[in-house]
């Protein structure tokens, strides 16, 4: 099952995603919100509407988290690229709910950085309030489903400030969708890869995280509590790099799709 959120008579509405006659459509409205309920996507209530193609749907970030807990330097080849050592624990840091950016719009790079760069991730989208999780228990229940994330950041600010909430907090510096699939593992691998005007520019898989996603979770919930609809993003590959204005950035996820968002200077 997957899900999107997208504008119906000028609404925000959640919307169940299926395949009809070998195309992506929206067949149903969810009444409720998707990670506001214990209950199975399938199960939630709905509404049949008339089929509305996907590709011809005006799609919105597919998330409205609390909060957006991010993961530094899971893959060896990434921290070493940067010149950092590899954590001997998860590195966890937030990015602000207001970065957030629907797939489609514009990535907007800041007057403040002269360095913004791209960095493709699978997201995580939390299902159930998760706290304090012990070891022996499976995490998977408590997640709804997963995405595509692109983690913009203003390097030089990064560099420069010592920590990374600015570099990492700008608005429109957290692209998210195009939709949550449910029917995803990570832990078997799944690939990530970030093209720029169609240049491969990062290819990594899952399997090669340093922090397994079921340790992630487990070490956030331990930290603060998850709430339902909030945003995991889990880490990006080696090969991050500027973008500037007029670039199109494509983040793929193996079994999501492709998250594509254009680059604007600030004042455009």
């Amino acid at each position: 099952m997957k899900y999107c959120r997208f504008e119906l008579n000028k609404e925000a509405k959640y919307g169940l995603v299926e395949s009809v006659a070998g195309q992506d459509v929206i067949t149903r409205v969810l009444l409720t919100t998707p990670y506001q309920t214990d209950e199975e996507l399938e199960d939630l209530p709905s509404k049949k509407i008339n089929s509305l193609p996907f590709a011809s749907a005006v799609l919105l970030a597919p998330v409205q988290p609390s909060k957006i807990v991010c993961v530094g330097r899971n893959y060896r080849e990434h921290a070493a690229e940067l010149g950092n050592e590899v954590p001997t624990e998860p590195l966890i840091f937030f990015k602000p709910p207001s970065s957030i950016l629907a797939p489609g719009k514009n990535i907007r790079r800041p007057r403040a950085s002269e360095r913004v760069e791209h960095e493709g991730e699978l997201g995580v989208i939390i299902g159930k309030t998760c706290h304090n999780l012990s070891d022996d228990v499976d995490v998977r229940p408590y997640i709804l489903g997963y995405t595509c994330v692109n983690d913009v950041t203003a390097r030089d600010l990064q560099n420069k400030d010592k920590q990374w909430t600015r570099a990492k907090g700008f608005d429109t510096f957290c692209p998210v969708g195009l939709v949550v699939v449910q029917e995803l593992d990570p832990w078997a691998g799944v690939a990530v890869e970030t093209r720029v005007n169609g240049e491969l520019r990062q290819q990594g898989n899952t399997k090669d995280f340093i922090f397994a996603l079921d340790v992630v979770i487990r070490y956030i919930s331990r930290v603060m509590t998850l709430l339902p609809g909030d945003l995991i993003a889990t880490g990006t590959p080696q090969g991050v790099g500027p973008i500037v204005a007029k670039d199109v950035v494509e983040v793929t996820v193996e079994g999501i799709g492709t998250l594509s968002n254009p680059v604007v200077n600030e004042a455009e």
